[in-house]
């Protein structure tokens, strides 16, 4: 008598909802972990709510233009924009000139934007040109192109201020007539827009400085950006981001636009790095700008963000996540292991880990393609 061999359970697909389910879940994984590690690092350092909202009003809205200036061209398919340390050095130019010319309050602060805008156009056409012509690596290239702006800043505000370039105000210049020193204090724009229209709070009995307008203009650049995305230029740079050939065989300039989103990406960063200024107070001429391109960058990838797609949402959700874990870390660090410091370097490594996972994983799904 023959056996008939039972059937194995049926496999079926899973559905489209459920895809849509694990595909959320794996593009929140990063944001959630950031958020545990705040929380956890807030309730080891007893951290209360009312300290921790006072340190964040201050820096989302240092941070928050610098991050949102990478999403342009990521939109265009160039990637995340380490060249934004460019623009940074435009908008220290401004703010070294204002406090030269003794121009404070919002007046200099607005001209200090003025004279950061054209130089940023400029430094964002020279770093688009290098784009364009080391297309698929422009991260690598944003990255030596800010090294090699950085030697030719130096060179300038080091040597040049005070030798050939005749600077009348000894207490900017090192002890030797030239160059400018280290620290340079910006008190006369310090807090020009943040105390534009002058609201605090009551935080620990204490009041606590809410920057409205800054937070306002935070604001209209998104907008901007969320508008940008519905013109014809933002739906050109979209498709050159989905395919670059393609778009260039449907009669869009591709290299043309890689220069504008370039341009945009930098103009947006000099004006972001203003805002960090005004709102800090003090300038570090050699080092302020070192870290804003990794530092953003990093903040924007913790929110899920990838190398090829990124929002306006996912930028201001970076922010906050990324630097709530700035604050967290070091106090963590001193109730666990009684130093400070180590809380530092926790949050630096997690900085480059971030952005290392994200490079490789772009990579891989690169090859996978």
């Amino acid at each position: 008598m023959s056996t008939v061999p039972a059937r194995s359970p049926a496999t079926h697909p899973p559905t489209s909802a459920a895809r849509r389910a694990r595909a959320l879940l794996g593009r929140a994984a990063v944001p959630l972990l950031f958020l545990l590690l705040c929380v956890s690092g807030a309730l080891v350092a007893h951290i209360g709510p009312e300290f921790l909202l006072r340190e964040m009003l201050s820096r989302f809205a240092r941070n928050a233009v610098l991050v949102v200036s990478l999403l342009i061209p990521v939109l265009a398919g160039l990637g995340l924009n380490f060249g934004i340390v460019v623009g940074a050095m435009a908008g220290q130019i401004g703010a070294i000139l204002v406090t030269y010319w003794r121009i404070g309050g919002i007046a200099g602060f607005a001209l200090a934007c003025a004279i950061a805008a054209p130089l940023a156009v400029v430094f964002g056409i020279g770093t688009g040109w290098l784009f364009n012509r080391s297309k698929s690596r422009e991260m690598v290239t944003g990255l030596v192109a800010g090294f090699f702006a950085n030697g030719l800043y130096q060179l300038l505000f080091l040597f040049a201020v005070g030798s050939l370039i005749p600077w009348h105000d000894p207490s900017m210049l090192l002890p030797q007539g030239f160059g400018l020193r280290n620290t340079v204090d910006l008190w006369r724009i310090q807090y020009a827009l943040d105390d534009l229209i002058k609201v605090h709070v009551v935080l620990e009995g204490s009041p606590v400085r809410v920057p409205l307008v800054t937070f306002l203009f935070i604001g209209l650049v998104c907008a901007f950006n969320l508008f940008f995305q519905r013109t014809r230029l933002g739906q050109q740079l979209r498709a050159m981001g989905q395919d670059p050939h393609v778009a260039a065989t449907a009669g869009i300039d591709v290299d043309r636009n890689r220069v504008i989103a370039t341009v945009l990406s930098t103009l947006f960063a000099a004006w972001g790095q203003l805002f960090f200024l005004q709102n800090l107070g003090t300038l570090n001429t050699y080092s302020s700008h070192d870290q804003t391109g990794m530092f953003s960058v990093a903040a924007l990838l913790v929110s899920g963000a990838t190398v090829s797609r990124a929002t306006v949402w996912q930028a201001l959700l970076g922010t906050l996540l990324f630097h709530t874990l700035f604050v967290v870390s070091p106090l963590a660090g001193k109730a666990l292991l009684g130093d400070a410091q180590i809380g530092e370097y926790f949050r630096v490594f997690v900085a480059y880990a971030v952005i290392t996972v994200a490079l490789v994983l772009h990579a891989w799904q690169g090859r996978r393609r």
